[in-house]
């Protein structure tokens, strides 16, 4: 629903424009970022992955046996298992001591209670506020902070570990922390207690739109008045043999391109045949304006749009007609106020499937109409380079999104050699990164069953 729809619906007293700040002054509540962190397969850190990301580079390699995470199985079934998996590409976070890559013993490995997916919001969400210089020591500051960090799979090569040794009547050797370990809601939940944030504690799951989601939901609940600033984003470490083996057997992954990790994920290209799996996370810190502005705090875009819907279609497909993407571009732009015309940039979802990429460049011709087919609009995917992080890809996509708007370039969509047959004349996706002025971006997530959402950024004069 629309916020100029649930406004009518609300007493007067609880509109939002009727809401106070902490500072007790009566005004329309608007959400800004101010803060951006990110853990991907192209490094550690924001300014490593977005250079990387605009030079053209690409963070796929090949699977080996190792990355499977069966070290409790013997060397037999663990050949086995690889040699049945179709898909043997995957998009891993670089680990090491270096300052661009994932520091395990630092954020995961010597805490019994943390896993990966964990340790990566953990480690996106220090950057994010170390970047936007918040942290507060009042507890009123601590109350009126809050984190919405979701996930799409959690922990699975945990479960994985705890059903060998209920098949091998091991359960005495099960973990106390087994639970925290898999729980969506934990990632939220460490980065709570880090941090002593004491406001909404909040975990979005709707698979491959999980990241957008928790931004999204975060900035309702600054709107509303719940808090004044959100640690929002998505996180995922899910390249196990459980997770990898499901989406083979979903035919879901890509399998023509074993032999060169590199080009096997390729948005919008004819030569696409699934995605590529990935990892990482990504986390902005959102902020009520008066409440940055008061502070001094930096701004890099207003978040001005949030689109929901859901396709009530399919388990895995996307309507032919695209409608639920339709219908979540529209109600962002409704939303924001804005004409579509006035986007500049479009961060497109596209996994490298072969229908649901053609479905949403369809989608996006019917939405932005003239506006796509005058060639005015930039759109990518950045996929290539990264593969689909599942419940942090919205999250990270998000952040490119704004970094767009902050620098004046439209990243680049990777290995794309023979457009698909959706597109046409001037409306085609970019091959090259783009130095252009960016006013408007938006980002686009599309799940599983369904769920489908829109962020509409701008930039604050």
């Amino acid at each position: 629903m629309a916020i100029h729809q649930w406004r009518r619906l609300l007493p007067s007293r609880f509109h939002p424009n009727r809401f106070i700040s902490s500072s007790t002054t009566s005004h329309r509540r608007r959400v800004v970022v101010t803060g951006l962190g990110m853990v991907t397969p192209l490094g550690c850190g924001v300014g490593t992955t977005w250079r990387r990301l605009v030079d053209g580079e690409c963070g796929i390699r090949a699977l080996t046996m190792k990355d499977l995470k069966l070290d409790g199985f013997d060397a037999e079934t663990q050949s086995h298992v690889f040699d049945l998996l179709t898909s043997k590409v995957a998009a891993f976070v670089p680990s090491g001591t270096n300052p661009d890559q994932f520091n395990e013993l630092l954020w995961s490995k010597e805490h019994r209670s943390i896993s990966r997916f964990i340790g990566y919001a953990l480690c996106a969400a220090d950057e994010a506020l170390r970047d936007a210089n918040w942290a507060p020591v009042e507890q009123d500051e601590k109350e009126r902070t809050g984190v919405s960090i979701g996930g799409g799979i959690g922990s699975m090569s945990d479960i994985v570990d705890a059903a060998q040794l209920i098949c091998e009547k091991r359960l005495r050797r099960l973990s106390p922390f087994f639970v925290p370990r898999i729980l969506i809601n934990m990632a939220s939940g460490h980065v709570s207690m880090k941090y002593g944030f004491q406001g909404p504690n909040h975990a979005a799951v709707t698979a491959c739109a999980t990241g957008a989601h928790s931004i999204g939901d975060a900035a309702r609940m600054i709107l509303f008045g719940d808090a004044d600033v959100m640690v929002a984003g998505g996180t995922e470490a899910s390249i196990d043999a459980l997770s990898v083996a499901g989406f083979c057997r979903l035919k879901a992954l890509s399998t023509k391109y074993n032999s060169s990790p590199c080009e096997a994920s390729r948005p919008f290209d004819v030569g696409r045949d699934g995605f590529v799996i990935g990892e990482g996370s990504g986390v902005m810190v959102l902020e009520e304006f008066e409440h940055a502005k008061e502070r001094g705090a930096k701004i890099y875009a207003e978040l001005c749009g949030y689109g929901m819907s859901g396709d009530a279609y399919h388990i895995t497909q996307p309507h032919n007609d695209g409608r639920g993407a339709i219908m979540a571009m529209k109600s962002a732009l409704k939303q924001s106020g804005l004409h579509s015309n006035k986007v500049d940039y479009v961060n497109a979802h596209a996994t490298s499937t072969p229908l649901g990429d053609a479905i949403e460049g369809a989608a996006m011709k019917a939405t932005f109409g003239e506006h796509a087919k005058s060639g005015t609009l930039a759109f990518s995917s950045t996929k290539g380079a990264i593969g689909h992080l599942l419940g942090a890809a919205g999250a990270v996509e998000a952040i490119f999104t704004v970094l767009s708007i902050q620098h004046g370039i439209a990243p680049l969509t990777l290995n794309l050699s023979q457009p698909d047959l959706v597109f046409s004349d001037a409306f085609m996706p970019l091959t090259a990164s783009k130095q252009m002025t960016i006013t408007t971006a938006m980002s686009n997530s599309f799940g599983f069953g369904g769920t489908n959402t829109s962020l509409l950024f701008t930039k604050v004069p």
